[in-house]
């Protein structure tokens, strides 16, 4: 199963995002939406899952979840907005993927069997720090799989 995780859009939607997701089987989204529209686009491309973040307070966005927990591609995924606020211990959990946004910065670990990936921000640019989103391909009794994408190269 091949899903485009997607963080920190501010309420931005960049023109290269769309087209970028083409082929995506489902798009989860790591909080800060800031506009529900957003994810009404996204939701054109494929079914959708987002959860609020710090800047999620008010509107149609404050009644995002803080957190999700899902199975795709059999394997169980949580998310939550800063992985800072972790509270559980995802592989005594079962889960083999924690999603995760609000640094804006994009990275992929895996720690104690379980994945750990922020697809960083496709919404504005922070600092010096790329602008990304990620794909993550799951598929039952393989590790999952991770890439990082540029949206500006």
């Amino acid at each position: 199963m091949r899903i485009a995780v997607v963080s920190d859009t501010h309420g931005l939607q960049r023109e290269e995002l769309l087209p970028a997701l083409a082929g995506a089987e489902y798009i989860l989204h790591a909080g800060d939406v800031g506009d529900n529209r957003i994810l009404d686009a996204l939701r054109k491309i494929a079914p959708v899952t987002a959860i609020r973040g710090n800047v999620d307070l008010y509107g149609d966005m404050a009644l995002l979840p803080a957190t999700e927990a899902l199975e795709l591609g059999g394997h169980f995924i949580y998310m939550l907005h800063s992985v800072h606020d972790l509270d559980l211990k995802p592989e005594a959990a079962g889960f083999s993927v924690v999603l995760s946004g609000h640094s804006h910065k994009p990275g992929v670990e895996t720690r104690n069997g379980v994945m750990y990936l922020n697809p960083g921000s496709c919404g504005p640019r922070r600092f010096s720090l790329p602008v990304t989103f990620a794909w993550l391909v799951l598929e039952p009794g393989q590790s999952p799989h991770a890439e990082i994408v540029d949206l500006l190269k």
